[in-house]
């Protein structure tokens, strides 16, 4: 379960990203960042070739793939052996990207790639109206070690009891499979309580044998529809649940776009140019969700307008924001994260540009979050 308003800690640096991720590696604090960094949520420029009110995104793509490269191969050794990176890019250099996240971790430690809709307006300018974007999920235990470790979403559900049963509320679900890979112990003909006589739909067969399909009817575990007579269903408890598998596809009705988040931010800033490209607060509480548990360090060198340090706090994890624009932290990220701390509020010298600080001092710079 996610605890909102839990007491969190921040550390919040200006500066490149490759200078400040190696003082989180190597400076006089670095065992509390290397290795325990549980989520690396990355929105660089898309290197789109435009320039905007608050940063340029403007660079040849040999560059812009080595500052990649050499940004996540500092990042390796802050990554917790639980740690999932999610890197967040457009059509200009995703497919490039891809390549560069394959070299840093290995093609083994892709998971997935999510689809985030950006915009329900369509852009008749163009060709074809972009109206998404790409999450390119790595982990480097890989895809089956993660799963083990990452958090379902909500499960919405309906679970009920109509028979008592002292294991609580339960749900049904069918018990056939694809029969691509079954045994001959998973065809044969179900006999019901009632009577009726029941085989797999053709392509499908039981999911259990006959042996154990009567054992867990046994124990109570199999509902017979119709009075007895349908085919058998499994009955999943709710104390079960792990909650579900993602799917890839992220909708804005569900998590929001980015025209939502721009009038989020007027609202905050009103009568302020907007941040030309901020993230909704909701896609980043999902992400989090997904990848962390309360207490999990989350860090994102890309910092931009704050949302995922928000989100961070919000949600009762540990954050580090790193950002090279300081207009871009005093005007966005440090008024958010002010409205969001309460009396725990940031001042200051809680900020620093990474390479004015001298050597021995700069890994004592954190903020007075929590």
């Amino acid at each position: 379960m996610t605890t909102r308003g839990s007491s969190a800690d921040g550390l919040l640096l200006i500066g490149e990203a490759e200078d400040a991720l190696k003082l989180l590696a190597d400076g006089s604090r670095g065992e509390r960042y290397l290795g325990g960094v549980k989520l690396c949520y990355l929105d660089p420029p898309y290197n789109t070739g435009e320039r905007f009110e608050y940063y340029s995104d403007r660079k040849g793509s040999d560059d812009w793939l080595q500052a990649l490269r050499a940004n996540l191969t500092a990042l390796r050794p802050l990554l917790s052996p639980e740690a999932s990176v999610w890197l967040h890019l457009d059509d200009s250099e995703q497919h490039r990207a891809r390549v560069v996240l394959d070299e840093v971790f290995g093609r083994e430690a892709f998971v997935a790639t999510v689809i985030w809709q950006k915009r329900l307006t369509r852009d008749n300018r163009t060709a074809f109206s972009s109206m998404h974007d790409y999450i390119h999920v790595y982990a480097p235990s890989g895809p089956k070690a993660w799963k083990k470790v990452r958090n379902g979403l909500a499960d919405g559900g309906a679970f009920a009891n109509p028979d008592n049963d002292p294991r609580g509320p339960w749900r049904s679900a069918p018990m056939t499979v694809q029969a691509g890979h079954a045994t001959r112990s998973q065809f044969y003909t179900v006999i019901t309580p009632a009577g009726t006589r029941h085989d797999p739909p053709e392509g499908r067969c039981w999911t259990f044998s006959a042996e154990r399909l009567s054992q867990l009817d046994q124990e109570g575990r199999v509902y017979w529809p119709r009075g007895g007579h349908g085919k058998p269903r499994l009955k999943k408890y709710e104390f079960e649940s792990a909650g579900l598998a993602p799917f890839t596809i992220w909708a804005a009705a569900e998590v929001g776009d980015t025209s939502s988040a721009k009038k989020a931010l007027l609202r905050q800033f009103p009568g302020r140019p907007a941040f030309d490209t901020p993230k909704p607060i909701s896609l980043l509480e999902r992400i989090i969700e997904v990848a962390t548990d309360p207490g999990d360090l989350v860090l994102d060198y890309y910092l931009g307008s704050g949302t995922t340090a928000v989100a961070a706090q919000i949600l009762g994890r540990s954050w580090v924001g790193i950002e090279r624009s300081r207009q871009t932290v005093e005007t966005f990220a440090v008024p958010r994260l002010n409205s969001v701390l309460g009396q725990n509020r940031l001042a200051p010298c809680d900020i620093a540009r990474v390479s004015q600080l001298p050597a021995q001092e700069r890994a004592t710079v954190r903020s007075a979050v929590g």
